[in-house]
C-alpha cells in the first residue's frame, strides 16, 4: 500500500480562503520545487500505469512479466515529476527541451525478485528508468528489456535515464556478464556496469573492500538504491541482500550531468521483458524522493516472492529429537544424521513403472562420481535447457555427456521418459546416441554418448582454439546431418522432428563425422499423425516463416533449418550477420544477392583460402537456398536433398526475382511480422535483393 499524507479543510464558509490557499502553495511549489515522495509497500490498490504482461497480484506483487516467451511489461508512477531545479541554468549544450534548469537531486529504492523458469538459466532482467513519456510500444521485449528497438538505440532522442539489472550476456551492448547491473543513458550499451554485488560495511564511512557476489535471478528478493547528486552530478547505484541495510558503498557509479538528458516532467517506472526462457519479473516495495533520500521500505509488510521449486522439509530430525535421550541416543542420532546426509547426497526418484525401463536407467550414484560431482571443471557448455558436464562411467570407463534439465514436463513423467527410452533406441552413425536417463526431484538427468571433439561452431566461429575444417570436412558433415534428419523422418518407427538444427548443436566424433544431437525439443508422433505445438520453440535465425502463423513444427520446417544450416557451414557465417553498415540481414539474403550478381562462390568461407571444389560448393549453396525456402510446399525432403548432395538427382532449375526472402515470407504469412522485424536485415533496399524461385 502506498503511504502518504493527506489534509483536510475546514468547513464549506471557508471554501473560498482553501482554493486561495492551494493555489498559492501550488505557486510556491512551482517556484521553489516540490517535495516529492511516496512509498509503495506491496501494491494492493495502487494506481500506477501498467502495460503489457504487467499486473498486480492478489498478494499485493508488482508483477512485470508473467512468464509468457517474449513479451515485455511496464508499471509506470501515474504523475509526472518535475526534474528541473527553476533556480539554476542548464548548461550550455545540454539539450533541453523547455523552460527549466539543472536536475534536481532524487533518490529510488526498490525491492525485486527474478524468478526463471529454468534454474540457473539467464531470463533478461529489470530496469528502473526515468523518461518523458509512457509510449514504449515500438520498444523490443527480449534482450531490449522493453526500453528501446534496434532502430533507436543510442538515440539522444530517448531522453531515456535507466538502471538496468540484467541475467543476460548480449554481446551487441558490449554488456560483460549474464549478472550485471549498469547505468543506461538513451541506450543499453551502459556507460558504466559492474557484476552484481555489495560492499558490506565495515565501520568506516567509505564502507568496506570486500565484495561480495550477489546472483540476480536466484529466486531470492534483494534491495535496491539508485541516487542522483543533482549538485555533484554523479549517479551512485547499490545492491543489497533483503535483510541488510543500505550499504555506506555504493556498487557502481557514474558522473554524467542527467541535465542533458531528462526534461522537464519526466516519468518514473520499471520495465522488464522476456526472451526464449519462461521468467517472471516481480518488485515487492518502492519509494522515491526529491532533493533527498527515498524513504525506507518496511520490508515486514512486503508480499512474499512464490516458491517455485519448494525446498524440502527433513522429518528426520522431528522423528529422533522427541524420542532422544542421554548422551547415547544423542551419538546414535548424530551417526544416523551422518548416514542419511550421505544418502541424500544420491537419493533419487523411482517409481514402480520404471520397471520396464531399467536397463536405461543410470544410478545418480554413477553419474555423480562419473562427473566428480558435477564440478565446473567437468562443464562442456550450458544451453537453454540446462548444463552438460562430462563424465567417466566408473564400471565401463566409458566416456558419457550428462544433461541436467529441470523436471518441468509438460506431459505426464512416465510418457515423458517413455520417449526418452524410445529415442534411446535409435541407431544412426550420424545421431548422437542417448544412452538413458536419471530422475531426482526438481532435475531430469539425460546420458548421451561424448563426443570428442566438441560442437561443430566452435570450428567454424573459433578458429585460434580448434582449427579451420576443411572442405572435404565440411561437405561430409552436411551430407551427414542430412543422413541422420532422413532417419529421423523417414526411416525410424516413428517421425521425429529435431525443431532446433543448428551448428552448435551438431557434434563431432574422433573421426570429425558430424553428429545430430540434443533432441530437447525433439517431438515424436505417429508417422500418421498431424504434428502441432502450442507454442513456438528453436532458435531465431532458423525459424521458419510458417511457424510464426501455424505454431506447427513439421519436417518441412526442420528442412528449412537444415538449409540455413547448409548456408552456416559452406559460408562460415552466422544465419544473422552484421553489414558493413553495422545493420543485421539474414544470411539467406546475403547468399541469394551474391548469387543474383554471379559471384556466388564469393559467399564461401574466405579461411577456406580457395581450396575447394567451386562446382561442389555452389551446388551446396543452392541446395541450402532451396531447403530454406519461405514457401513449405518448395522445400524438398530431405530424401531429395540427400540425393542432391549425392548426384544422384540433378536439382530443380532456380533463377533470381527481384524481391528477398524475407518479403516473400511476409507476403505468405502475416503471422511472422514480428520474427522479421526482430531482424528488419535489409529491409529498405529489397529491390536489390533477390530470392529463388522454382521455375514451373
Amino acid at each position: 500500500m502506498m503511504e502518504h499524507k493527506e489534509t483536510t479543510m475546514p468547513g464549506k464558509k471557508l471554501l473560498p480562503i482553501s482554493f486561495l490557499l492551494v493555489g498559492l502553495l501550488h505557486l510556491v511549489a512551482l517556484t521553489a520545487g516540490e517535495d516529492d515522495q511516496f512509498v509503495y509497500s506491496g501494491f494492493t490498490g495502487s494506481n500506477l500505469i501498467l502495460d503489457g504482461a504487467s499486473s498486480v497480484t492478489s498478494s499485493g506483487l508488482l508483477e512485470l512479466t508473467n512468464g509468457t516467451l517474449r513479451q515485455k511489461g511496464h508499471a509506470i508512477y501515474p504523475t509526472q515529476l518535475r526534474f528541473r531545479d527553476q533556480n539554476t541554468t542548464t548548461p550550455s549544450g545540454g539539450g533541453s527541451s523547455g523552460a527549466g534548469g539543472a536536475v534536481r537531486s532524487f533518490s529510488a529504492s526498490f525491492v525485486f525478485g527474478i524468478l526463471s523458469g529454468y534454474p540457473d538459466v539467464s531470463a533478461n532482467g529489470i530496469a528502473f528508468f526515468v523518461s518523458p513519456t509512457t509510449d514504449f510500444s515500438s520498444a523490443m521485449a527480449a534482450q531490449y528489456l522493453g526500453l528501446f528497438n534496434g532502430g533507436n538505440n543510442g538515440n539522444a532522442t530517448n531522453r531515456v535515464f535507466a538502471v538496468e539489472l540484467d541475467t543476460m550476456k548480449n554481446n551487441e551492448f558490449q554488456d560483460i556478464s549474464d549478472n550485471h547491473v549498469g547505468i543506461d543513458v538513451n541506450s543499453l550499451v551502459s556507460v558504466n556496469s559492474t557484476n552484481a554485488g555489495y560492499y558490506p560495511d565495515d565501520g568506516s564511512d567509505g564502507g568496506g573492500d570486500d565484495f561480495r557476489s550477489l546472483t540476480l535471478i536466484s529466486h531470492e528478493a534483494m534491495q535496491a538504491w539508485v541516487d542522483y547528486d543533482g549538485e555533484a552530478k554523479k549517479i551512485d547505484v547499490t545492491l543489497a541482500p533483503l535483510t541488510m541495510g543500505k550499504p555506506a558503498r555504493p556498487l557502481l557509479s557514474a558522473a554524467y550531468d542527467l541535465s542533458t538528458v531528462i526534461p522537464d516532467m519526466a516519468y518514473i517506472g520499471f520495465s522488464s521483458s522476456t526472451g526464449l526462457v519462461d521468467s517472471t519479473h516481480y518488485v515487492l516495495g518502492w519509494s522515491f524522493a526529491m532533493d533527498g533520500p527515498a524513504p525506507a521500505i518496511d520490508i515486514t509488510k512486503l508480499p512474499k516472492l512464490p516458491r517455485e521449486f519448494p525446498e524440502p522439509g527433513s522429518k528426520f530430525l522431528e522423528i529422533i529429537l522427541p524420542i532422544a535421550t542421554a548422551a547415547l541416543v544423542l551419538s546414535v542420532g548424530t551417526v544416523l544424521v551422518l548416514l542419511r546426509r550421505r544418502q541424500l547426497r544420491y537419493t533419487e526418484l523411482r517409481e514402480d513403472w520404471e520397471l520396464e525401463f531399467g536397463p536405461h536407467r543410470f544410478s545418480y550414484k554413477d553419474l555423480f562420481r562419473a562427473t566428480d560431482g558435477f564440478r565446473n571443471k567437468n562443464l562442456l557448455g550450458i544451453g537453454g535447457f540446462g548444463k552438460v558436464y562430462r563424465g567417466v562411467l566408473p564400471a565401463s570407463k566409458s566416456e558419457i555427456a550428462v544433461k541436467k534439465v529441470s523436471h518441468n514436463s509438460k506431459q505426464g513423467m512416465k510418457e515423458f521418459v517413455a520417449e526418452i527410452v524410445s529415442i534411446g533406441r535409435m541407431q544412426h552413425p550420424n545421431l548422437v546416441r542417448l544412452l538413458g536417463y536419471c530422475r531426482r526431484k526438481g532435475e531430469l538427468l539425460l546420458v548421451y554418448e561424448y563426443m570428442s571433439n566438441g560442437s561443430l561452431d566452435k570450428y567454424l566461429y573459433c578458429q585460434e582454439s580448434k582449427g579451420t575444417l576443411n572442405w572435404a570436412q565440411r561437405l561430409g558433415i552436411i551430407k551427414g546431418i542430412a543422413s541422420g534428419l532422413l532417419y529421423l523422418h523417414e526411416e525410424w518407427e516413428k517421425v521425429v522432428v529435431h525443431r532446433d538444427i543448428k551448428a552448435s548443436n551438431v557434434l563431432l566424433d574422433s573421426g570429425m563425422n558430424g553428429r545430430l544431437g540434443d533432441f530437447g525439443l525433439a517431438m515424436l508422433y505417429d508417422h500418421s499423425a498431424n504434428p502441432q505445438t502450442s507454442h513456438v520453440v528453436g532458435t531465431i535465425g532458423y525459424l521458419a516463416p510458417e511457424l510464426g502463423r501455424t505454431s506447427k513444427a513439421t519436417t518441412l520446417t526442420d528442412v528449412f533449418a537444415f538449409g540455413v544450416f547448409v548456408l552456416e557451414v559452406i559460408c562460415g557465417q552466422k544465419p544473422i550477420m552484421q553489414d558493413s553498415d553495422d545493420n543485421q540481414i539474414m544470411l539467406v539474403d546475403w547468399v541469394v544477392e551474391h548469387w543474383n550478381k554471379t559471384s556466388l562462390v564469393d559467399t564461401v568461407d574466405a579461411k577456406l583460402q580457395g581450396d575447394y571444389n567451386a562446382d561442389e560448393a555452389c551446388m551446396g549453396l543452392k541446395v541450402g537456398l532451396l531447403c530454406s525456402h519461405p514457401f513449405p510446399e518448395a522445400r524438398p525432403s530431405m530424401r531429395q536433398v540427400l540425393q542432391y548432395l549425392n548426384g544422384e538427382m540433378a536439382l530443380p532449375e532456380l533463377v533470381p526475382a527481384h524481391l528477398s526472402f524475407q518479403m516473400l515470407a511476409v507476403m505468405q504469412n502475416e503471422g511472422f511480422d514480428s520474427y522479421v522485424m526482430s531482424y528488419p536485415s535489409s529491409m529498405e533496399s529489397t529491390q536489390s535483393i533477390s530470392v529463388l524461385v522454382q521455375e514451373r
